[in-house]
């Protein structure tokens, strides 16, 4: 069964690729609602209690059966069934649920995660944190490992197929394995998680090198992955061989607010940001994306949002933004002992290019490269991007 894609109507679900697609377009799950459906056509042949389907997909963690109904909920919204209707799902009253819809195998597929066509061969796993969220990591490549620290917005699996992300996975698992994650709240990581805080994403680094068996590695923090790089870095010294960070910055807008108008303008901004994300309005979202990319096309812009949009939900990306906001890793960063290498670009629109110096001036034993762009995420075609390699692999190398 996990090697199989199956079909039922216009669906197709790949369990063993953790996609659900309709008519070709891929449709987002909660991962733990996703679970539940994956469960659910595995044994259709019969009624499924509620208490295996708690116990599958939440485990050891004690959830009410309001978590169930919810996600229950949201997987028929996906599947285009209702709780009237339930013509893929039925209830059985007193005993569980069964998947009835017909299913047919619509193609086999070798057992393992595999992405999709056109991309270098990953395999995705799971761990979870201390209090049970479920995080999603993938290795890709062979060779010496490069981990790299999540950030604001990543899919494990959607990112090979973004023209935003496509060519730095490619480039970074050159001649190397690379090793990253989706931090929980986002991509196939949980999204309904119990703590959300910067802590949490220091642990769930930790949680990721344990699982993957990692001893001593070079390190890569982007945007505010750089925070977590650098706060990781402080805790497990002895793990962390090179640190590279690219966009990054010590403190949050907030936090690096020098005076009442800076202060003002800061809480201005968030809560616009609060209001574009809750609603999802398209013009907030195109300029937000075009802040990260903004020597970019609007079909960058739009490509970037279209991803956004499959990466978290509209709560879960106005929490991001507030934890950003609040980031400052400004008085442990001396404390960082290995190399590290500063890239930044040096018309950064999203992140002041002064952001790149302070941190220069924070971390002992650190060199700064500005490249010449403007973007917050370098794309494929500009010069910055190339170089943007040279420099990492250089270092690395070191």
């Amino acid at each position: 069964m996990a090697g199989e894609v199956l079909r039922f109507g216009e669906y197709e679900l790949d369990i063993a690729g953790h996609q659900l697609c309709r008519a070709g377009e891929l449709v987002h799950v909660e991962p733990r609602a996703f679970d539940l459906l994956c469960h659910l056509v595995t044994h259709r042949d019969r009624v499924v209690p509620k208490n295996e389907l708690l116990d599958v997909v939440w485990g050891d963690r004690f959830v009410s059966e309001a978590a169930l109904t919810t996600a229950l909920r949201t997987v028929r919204l996906a599947i285009g069934d209702t709780g009237e209707q339930q013509q893929s799902i039925r209830t059985v009253h007193r005993r569980g649920y069964q998947f009835v819809a017909p299913a047919a195998v619509a193609r086999p597929r070798p057992a393992g995660t595999v992405v999709p066509d056109g991309a270098s061969r990953q395999v995705i796993r799971f761990c979870r944190a201390e209090d049970g969220t479920r995080i999603a990591y993938a290795t890709v490549g062979s060779g010496p490992p490069l981990l790299k620290a999540a950030n604001w917005m990543t899919h494990l699996d959607l990112e090979w197929t973004t023209p935003v992300w496509s060519h730095w996975l490619s480039g970074l698992a050159r001649d190397r394995q690379l090793i990253r994650y989706d931090e929980r709240g986002c991509g196939m990581s949980d999204w309904d998680v119990p703590s959300f805080t910067f802590d949490d994403w220091v642990d769930d680094l930790d949680t990721v090198v344990e699982a993957a068996g990692l001893d001593r590695f070079p390190l890569l923090g982007v945007s505010q992955g750089g925070a977590v790089a650098v706060a990781y870095a402080v805790r497990r010294p002895e793990r962390v061989s090179h640190l590279i960070l690219a966009g990054a910055y010590a403190r949050g807008r907030l936090v690096r607010a020098r005076d009442d108008d800076e202060r003002e303008a800061a809480g201005i901004d968030l809560e616009v940001a609060r209001v574009g994300w809750r609603h999802q309005d398209p013009g907030f979202l195109r300029i937000f994306a075009s802040q990260f990319l903004p020597d970019g096309t609007t079909q960058d812009w739009d490509d970037f949002t279209a991803f956004q949009r499959q990466t978290t939900s509209p709560s879960n990306g106005v929490r991001f933004l507030e934890e950003f906001a609040d980031i400052d890793v400004s008085r442990i960063a001396h404390r960082v002992q290995c190399p590290t290498l500063i890239l930044h670009s040096r018309n950064d629109a999203r992140v002041p290019a002064t952001q790149a110096s302070e941190l220069a001036a924070l971390i002992p034993n650190s060199q700064l490269v500005l490249l010449d762009s403007g973007n917050h995420l370098l794309t494929a075609s500009e010069p910055a991007w190339p170089e943007f390699l040279s420099h990492l692999n250089a270092f690395v190398a070191e």
